[in-house]
């Protein structure tokens, strides 16, 4: 896997990956930015929900589970200091469908935090991830 920034100017950075797709990053305007795209550790924060996303539908899927939508919701406590790294994130899934069974979603849930999420698991060595989960008819 790769990707490459290219500085566009201020503090904005065009982001690509190998897979073709591009982003701009940016930073706020008392840091030189002009608040034209995502900051970097709101990308870390939304890749992290991203691929603990894709692992529960997946994983919902293969047990047969009507998932009609799933929504991720993640919060983020940081360092008060410089570097100002994540510390705390809570994960909490909001999965919407048809009969789901309890079992199999708090199942999926777990799997990812635990086996699957590659995003998750790189960072759960310094931050503390929990995560919830709530089920809608």
């Amino acid at each position: 896997m790769e990707a490459n920034l290219r500085w566009q100017g201020g503090m904005q950075f065009l982001a690509e990956a190998d897979s073709g797709h591009a982003l701009v990053l940016d930073g706020p305007p008392d840091l030189g930015g002009r608040n034209t795209g995502v900051r970097p550790m709101e990308m870390i924060l939304m890749g992290l929900g991203g691929c603990t996303g894709v692992d529960v539908v997946h994983i919902l899927k293969k047990s047969r589970q009507a998932v009609e939508d799933v929504e991720v919701k993640l919060s983020a406590e940081r360092a008060d200091t410089d570097p100002k790294v994540f510390t705390k994130i809570h994960v909490h899934f909001l999965v919407k469908g048809d009969k789901l069974n309890p079992k199999h979603v708090s199942r999926a849930v777990e799997l990812s935090a635990e086996k699957y999420c590659s995003a998750s698991l790189m960072l759960r060595g310094s931050v503390e991830i929990t995560h919830s989960h709530e089920i809608i008819e």
